[in-house]
């Protein structure tokens, strides 16, 4: 079974999210214990997309994240560099955009989305700032960006209890409903290696996002960061 290593090389993560493509929103909704779809209501608030409206969702995988920007009548753009995640979604959601597309090197003009979102999916690029600066490209100005990603847990207890679950228990919960489990234990490792809340805001304000601010979910084990494209 493939998993990536921290160095993050985009063949090598693909490959990773390929092997796991079949069953991978089993295994995140058994993971974060639910939590993953109230995670997605609050990207689909904080981008508050109008009908009519041009989203892109990359790191999408099998679209789950898109369908709510969709139901809410806005144009979703699914992208993912996964092409095993792709398929996944095409199957399901057929009516859907998916496009393959490397965060790095989006494979849009200047300027055609009103938001751009990101969901568990920027801790796996090699130059994350590269991307949100790619991010800016696309977006029209005055546009926003929404990114839902794994954090701190703000009370020092529960980050304990966080990082053994991370750490011993994810990656045994993973090998039974999985088709992976070493890709877990890459998931845990990204995890914790990855910057705070005030860490990923430098982030997007070095890439030149304005109006950055966090909202902390489920006490900081995901932060919800939103910048805006100066108009």
């Amino acid at each position: 079974m493939n998993r990536a290593t921290l160095d993050k090389r985009p063949a090598e993560v693909a490959r990773m999210f390929d092997d796991v493509a079949a069953r991978y929103d089993l295994t995140n909704d058994v993971l974060s214990l639910g939590q993953d779809r109230r995670w997605r209501k609050v990207v689909l608030d904080a981008v508050d997309p109008r009908p009519g409206d041009i989203v892109l969702d990359i790191a999408a995988g099998t679209g789950t994240s898109s369908e709510p920007f969709d139901a809410r009548g806005a144009h979703v753009v699914p992208a993912d560099f996964s092409l095993g995640m792709l398929r996944q979604g095409k199957k399901r959601r057929p009516d859907l955009a998916f496009t393959a597309s490397d965060a790095m090197r989006l494979p849009f003009a200047d300027g055609v989305f009103d938001a751009v979102t990101m969901s568990f999916g920027l801790r796996n690029v090699q130059d994350p700032v590269l991307a949100l600066r790619e991010f800016q490209r696309v977006t029209k100005p005055g546009g926003v960006l929404v990114i839902c990603e794994f954090s701190t847990p703000v009370n020092r207890a529960f980050r304990k209890v966080y990082s053994e679950y991370l750490m011993g228990a994810l990656p045994k919960i993973a090998r039974r409903v999985g088709s992976n489990a070493e890709s877990y234990v890459y998931l845990a490792e990204s995890i914790q290696a990855w910057p705070d809340q005030a860490g990923m805001a430098h982030r997007l304000q070095t890439a030149g996002w304005s109006e950055v601010e966090w909202r902390n979910l489920t006490g900081g084990v995901v932060a919800l960061h939103r910048g805006t494209k100066a108009a």
